[in-house]
């Protein structure tokens, strides 16, 4: 089967294959969402390198990661150069619906964009903070962890914008000006998250070791290095219940009453006619973090 966009002729493939057993949906189902959901995940792929998840025989067959543009990708494919310390990796950037469709029928499940852009690679405009429960964690756990990183960025006179990882985690977007370099980002985040696990030591750890980790919710800040990617909000994971990472509003992170699970391919275009892209601020606001950075500078940590 061949499908138009934009001028440009797409092959889809095995549409029938079932990606997610339990549920029954298959590839066809896939594509459907992500052509759906499209208009509110584009604007956070534009001009951003990605990194793509695959998985050719659903959720629970064997995956992989799709970094560099495949041989046989069509010309018209958009792509931009980032040497690594092998080789130059030339990583697919989806900024259209086409090149979606494209990378989304070879079973592209999951989709990380940088933390920048293509035009200012070396600057990310907005760091992470990444909520990782530890195994024994519950999502109400989370939750907690993630009030005492608005507090955090209350106090701090920073916004941030939460939305669920899609499996067990939550991730909090702090918009930045694009003039730091992605080690400042690591620090400002490592920074706001020290003081989150000041504020919470019996829920939260930095500890780098999985083995000594115990129990808790690991703030990972080093997920804002360099040509590290988290997946983007409005994508699928491949988790039961296909369920997709959906940006929160504050009020139902402090209220409570909202798991993961609450949010799947089925089901997210009803809540996005509702709430509109609670997202859309992390594009467009530009925060500084010149206080922290003198505040590290005078500990000599930065």
């Amino acid at each position: 089967m061949q499908i138009e966009i934009n001028g440009r002729l797409i092959k889809l493939s095995n549409l029938d294959k079932v990606f997610w057993p339990d549920e029954g949906y298959t590839k066809h189902d896939l594509i459907k969402f992500y052509i759906d959901i499209s208009p509110f995940l584009l604007p956070f792929l534009q001009d951003r390198p990605c990194n793509f998840q695959r998985f050719p025989d659903g959720i629970k067959g064997k995956s992989f990661y799709q970094k560099n543009t495949p041989s046989f990708a069509p010309e018209w494919i958009k792509t931009f150069p980032i040497p690594s310390e092998e080789r130059v990796i030339n990583y697919i950037l989806a900024d259209n619906l086409e090149t979606l469709v494209y990378v989304i029928n070879l079973a592209c499940l999951e989709i990380h964009p940088w933390h920048s852009r293509a035009k200012a690679i070396k600057h990310p405009d907005y760091g992470i903070v990444d909520l990782d429960p530890q195994e024994g964690v519950d999502f109400d756990t989370v939750l907690e962890v993630a009030r005492a990183v608005k507090l955090v960025l209350d106090n701090l006179e920073l916004t941030g914008f939460p939305k669920t990882s899609g499996a067990t985690g939550l991730q909090i977007y702090v918009p930045l000006k694009t003039r730091y370099s992605y080690e400042q980002v690591r620090d400002i985040i490592g920074f706001i998250s020290e003081l989150v696990r000041e504020k919470a030591p019996a829920l939260t750890t930095m500890e780098r070791m999985v083995a000594k980790r115990g129990a808790k919710v690991y703030l990972d800040h080093l997920q804002n290095l360099w040509g590290k990617t988290i997946n983007a909000p409005y994508t699928v994971r491949p988790v039961k219940g296909a369920c997709v990472s959906t940006p929160l509003t504050w009020e139902e992170v402090l209220n409570g009453r909202i798991k993961p699970a609450d949010f799947n391919i089925k089901n997210i275009m009803a809540r996005l006619k509702n709430t509109g892209d609670l997202f859309a601020p992390v594009l467009t606001e530009r925060q500084s973090a010149a206080p922290i950075l003198r505040k590290l500078k005078a500990k000599g940590k930065s």
